[in-house]
């Protein structure tokens, strides 16, 4: 039976962990009575360890859902192991197809601290990144002509109709990139940049240089037609890394 003081445990815990998360957060709690909403969230579970098999054995009976102003979220869920503390879980995006996960390590959840402040370190540490890569692994799955990104380095592919096309690995690449005139396609997740002004195209690329330079992410270019490894920009001067940030309440 669900207890009163487990909604109230769960969701403050959420929204403490949205707060001390890198980037901006928001925390959606998901009652008890809202079993169809529990029920979709079930089905997009990104794992196949730790939180498959207490889905298996416990049905959700409550969640807190943690957003990412670029779309990505994590479930925060009870253990039901005798043990203090939460699971998180990485949330499959709505958006992509299918077939896009296949191939792609599922970043299987992680059993945190009862303390959110710990819990927020100890995903940042493990879980965070998994999650990152295998999303972008998903994503270039759903856009197969553009090569794939890493948290250090973002990749900038030519499109055949001259636009510039880019799949990033983490926020701040990808709110660089937003910044500068890249449009997101909300089916694969890709950064497009138009190419109808080829003087304004290669400013803006200079301009991401720079930018990404300053948090240590250096430039590739690739030409959809050649498939050979591409070859960076000159490296960019090292910076201290950025502050981070925090939603405000």
């Amino acid at each position: 039976m669900h207890e009163p003081q487990d909604t109230e445990r769960l969701a403050s815990y959420a929204d403490v962990l949205a707060d001390e998360l890198p980037g901006t957060w928001d925390s959606t709690y998901y009652f008890p009575e809202n079993w169809s909403g529990l029920t979709k969230l079930t089905d997009r579970i990104w794992d196949l360890d730790l939180a498959a098999q207490l889905l298996a054995e416990h049905p959700l009976r409550h969640a807190a859902v943690l957003t990412r102003s670029d779309g990505a979220q994590l479930a925060v869920m009870d253990r039901h192991d005798g043990q203090n503390g939460f699971l998180v879980a990485a949330v499959a995006p709505r958006s992509l197809p299918d077939e896009a996960y296949r191939g792609v390590r599922e970043p299987n959840g992680i059993a945190v601290a009862d303390d959110p402040f710990l819990a927020a370190g100890q995903i940042c540490g493990d879980l965070l990144a998994r999650y990152e890569t295998a999303l972008a692994q998903a994503r270039l799955n759903a856009a197969p002509d553009i090569p794939p990104s890493r948290p250090d380095q973002v990749v900038l592919a030519w499109q055949d109709n001259g636009s510039l096309a880019a799949a990033p690995v983490g926020e701040t690449a990808a709110a660089i990139l937003t910044a500068n005139g890249f449009v997101q396609d909300p089916q694969t997740g890709t950064y497009l940049l138009a190419g109808d002004d080829t003087a304004a195209q290669a400013r803006t690329v200079y301009r991401i240089g720079q930018q990404l330079g300053a948090h240590e992410i250096t430039v590739a270019l690739h030409h959809s037609s050649d498939r050979s490894t591409p070859t960076a920009t000159a490296p960019t001067p090292s910076a201290p890394a950025p502050r981070r940030t925090t939603k405000a309440r």
